[in-house]
């Protein structure tokens, strides 16, 4: 048991830190289980941070507290969970009462700030979802409270740990294609996960910052990691022209819709029990609807975006978002002085899709589950030379296998070195984010946006290795 909580530690440091420091800058409790609350009871917190901490790492861990601003889903995610530990639906007694090592933030994105600085200056190490924050005040906030708190934040990035992601990384670092000068990345949500953002919380921007935060948070992440650099500079388009006003008809929710037998879009989540039970069973208490019209006319964030980003080691980057294709899936290609690699998952056209569009944002959501290896190619183009096919093992569910292996990382093999550099700390967490909100702000004003004008942080054509 002793042994298993200094791996513990041991992995806090290591997932924590954007330079090295002490593991004594810790400072846990004594107990022999690590304890542990959450505030945020939706299904990403109930779910990977939930009930698979109880499901495989009871031995080292116990939840001592669960808080929320809604009663029911509090009490129904205590017991999807698995645990018998109190619930709060204040923050603060939930800390004065528990007295927790580590505090694990799943709430809506816009209010992450709250509750990581709160926790930090209250003396706790904290463990946040993705994206960090929302905007550029709140990420300085954030990072001055780490400051001065000595406490440390980890961010839950877990596309870095998938399979495919980490052999693009392995290329990139041996320089299998020299010097990378520019990268086309494109990511296409199809119409059952890009619509059902459109749904939630998600659809406006003071919740979730729009989708340049929320989501390709994710994928900005992972071009930082790829290129091992910091971006400097953002320019971008975006529009909403296929969700919100632009629906040709519009009802309360799905399941209460006139439209729902000519809607293309229309959602049956009466079928879905766990989120009947979860989220439509605690309607009364704050109103939020999981299966909301997304063609309701608050919808202010984006449905179509592309960006330029120049990184501060000169390379260049075009990315773009598609939030209603016909497939769910993603490319992207780097090009070096010495060739060109091109990836690409779930491309219907490149390789037959087992699984229909529908079955893909099921396990999407599901969080957990995973299937089957399969492999994956990523081709390899040298110049002069004919181009390689490199096979890669791969996994579809769990964010390409990389939930599980992140928990993995910090509750099972954190003495282990990371040749990938995959842990994820509050600079990245903040660069990642960054990204998203200057392509808002660029949208918005119409000039190109430079990092080093969001916050205190300055972008390094190196960047720094976690530890």
């Amino acid at each position: 048991m002793q042994n298993s909580r200094r791996q513990f530690l041991t992995s806090i440091s290591m997932l924590a830190a954007a330079t090295a420091f002490p593991l004594s800058a810790f400072s846990f409790g004594t107990t022999k289980k690590l304890k542990v609350v959450l505030v945020g009871t939706g299904i990403r917190g109930t779910s990977f941070w939930g009930q698979r901490l109880v499901q495989e790492y009871s031995e080292i861990l116990e939840f001592v507290g669960l808080c929320d601003n809604n009663p029911g889903r509090l009490e129904f995610g205590r017991k999807f969970i698995g645990t018998t530990c109190p619930t709060f639906l204040d923050f603060d007694e939930m800390l004065d009462k528990t007295k927790p090592d580590l505090i694990i933030v799943t709430t809506v994105d816009s209010t992450h700030h709250q509750f990581i600085i709160k926790g930090l200056e209250s003396g706790y190490d904290v463990l946040t979802e993705k994206p960090l924050t929302t905007d550029e005040t709140k990420a300085q906030a954030i990072l001055n409270a780490e400051r001065s708190s000595g406490k440390k934040l980890i961010v839950g990035f877990n596309y870095r740990w998938s399979p495919y992601a980490t052999k693009i990384k392995e290329l990139l670092a041996t320089n299998t294609i020299g010097k990378v000068t520019s990268v086309d990345f494109h990511w296409y949500l199809n119409t059952y996960h890009g619509a059902s953002y459109f749904r939630r919380w998600h659809g406006l921007k003071d919740k979730g910052g729009s989708l340049w935060v929320h989501k390709a948070t994710h994928h900005f992440d992972l071009v930082n990691w790829w290129l091992d650099s910091d971006p400097a500079e953002v320019f971008a388009y975006g529009d909403l022209e296929h969700y919100g006003v632009n629906g040709p008809f519009r009802g309360p929710n799905c399941r209460d819709c006139q439209h729902k037998t000519k809607c293309e879009y229309y959602f049956d989540i009466t079928k879905n029990e766990h989120l009947m039970n979860l989220y439509v069973a605690n309607e009364k208490h704050d109103g939020y609807i999981r299966d909301n019209c997304l063609f309701r006319e608050e919808i202010d964030i984006y449905d179509k975006m592309s960006a330029q980003i120049k990184y501060a080691n000169n390379v260049s980057v075009n990315y773009s978002l598609t939030t209603y294709s016909p497939f769910e899936g993603w490319r992207i290609a780097f090009n070096g002085t010495g060739g060109r690699i091109e990836a690409s998952l779930d491309i219907p056209y490149d390789k037959k899709v087992e699984v229909s569009q529908a079955e893909m944002h099921a396990k999407e959501m599901e969080q957990n589950a995973l299937e089957d290896t399969s492999t994956e190619s990523i081709i390899v183009h040298k110049l002069w030379s004919d181009y390689e096919t490199i096979t890669v093992a791969t996994e579809r569910g769990g964010h390409g296998g990389g939930d599980a292996r992140l928990h993995e990382k910090i509750f099972v093999s954190p003495d282990t070195e990371d040749e990938f550099g995959r842990s994820a700390g509050i600079r990245d967490g903040i660069m990642s984010v960054l990204i998203g909100i200057a392509a808002r702000k660029s949208i918005e004003s119409g000039d190109p946006i430079k990092i080093s004008d969001l916050t205190d942080l300055k972008p390094m054509a190196k960047r720094i290795k976690e530890v």
